[in-house]
């Protein structure tokens, strides 16, 4: 993690199984095809706080070079499954690797390799902008003699070169949040994990932080990110993976989850006054038998006979139970 110092290598070894008892109930099925390079690999994760559950057998690879989407209403597990890939939170039971390295027992590794931003941005409000930048330039041992060029190279990549010398108070959120992400990048590390790296921003500050997401996958870069903006992440995600109280649901590209759900077409038909009424059909043939049936049968005014386009956001809704840990 880019703003904590490395730890101590800690002497417990990565636990290996998770027990019976620790072991979710049946019905979940989310099954990933074989990940040949994978930056990230996390078997059988579990993580329990008393008799709370955070992440429940959690198993999943995350190609190198991808944008992968973690998504999942609030209380669903990803921002435990990041703190254990970031080396804050021993797990329960289960074993992770990034890039190779276990974070229990290799954390420097890790860390050497992993850039973290949290969902809280962390800024330091009485620093300026490049005295902030430096601090943590010189956390990762990088020479006194590059960290001027380096820093102003990661304030032109997140768009704040003007704003070197300005006091991180006096920055919006959306130049916090900008600020936040070239901190995590200091080390120039192979992997980027962070955390709702979107909340609070105007749509403007969105798209620039999707434009710098997708900048950043082309310097070959292994982005793993969570929003509960589900539209954006549809966009600029290769795979994806969908929790709910800290089990998989669904893992895949957007694309092979969206056609893994139920077959069929969902038509939207609106009448003239407003009442709106659904329909599955599942051939052409059954979607023109359907509107002669409401226009030529029913003699319905028929004003809008529409196929629903599916998405991420349709697909959360249908592969989860709305359940609060």
């Amino acid at each position: 993690m880019s703003s904590l110092p490395p730890p101590a290598a800690t002497s417990l070894p990565p636990p290996s199984f998770v027990p019976a008892q620790l072991r979710p109930p049946s019905g979940y099925v989310a099954t990933q095809a074989p990940v040949e390079d994978a930056a990230i690999e996390i078997t059988g994760l579990t993580k329990r706080f008393g008799d709370l559950f955070a992440v429940r057998d959690l198993s999943m690879a995350i190609p190198r070079g991808s944008v992968f989407g973690l998504i999942g209403p609030n209380g669903a597990g990803k921002s435990t499954t990041f703190a254990v890939l970031a080396t804050l939170l021993i797990p329960t039971a289960g074993v992770v690797r990034i890039a190779g390295f276990d974070p229990i027992t290799e954390p420097r590794e890790v860390r050497r390799r992993m850039g973290y931003m949290p969902d809280t941005m962390g800024v330091y409000d009485s620093l300026r902008v490049d005295e902030y930048l430096r601090f943590f330039a010189q956390s990762y041992e990088i020479p006194k003699a590059r960290i001027p060029k380096l820093i102003g190279e990661l304030l032109e990549l997140v768009d704040l070169g003007t704003k070197r010398t300005a006091m991180v108070d006096s920055l919006s959120r959306g130049m916090k949040q900008r600020l936040s992400l070239a901190r995590a990048l200091v080390h120039d590390p192979d992997v980027l994990v962070l955390d709702e790296p979107a909340s609070g921003l105007d749509p403007r500050a969105r798209v620039e932080l999707r434009d710098l997401v997708s900048e950043l996958r082309s310097m070959g870069k292994t982005i793993v990110i969570s929003s509960h903006i589900l539209a954006e992440l549809e966009e600029m995600c290769t795979d994806v993976a969908i929790l709910e109280a800290g089990q998989l649901k669904a893992i895949g590209t957007p694309s092979s989850i969206l056609s893994g759900l139920r077959q069929g077409r969902t038509l939207l038909v609106r009448l003239v006054g407003g009442e709106e009424r659904t329909f599955t059909v599942s051939t052409d043939d059954e979607q023109a038998a359907l509107l002669h049936r409401l226009v030529v049968d029913e003699g319905l005014h028929v004003l809008e006979f529409s196929l629903e386009r599916r998405n991420l956001e349709s697909a959360f809704m249908e592969l989860t139970e709305g359940i609060v840990q």
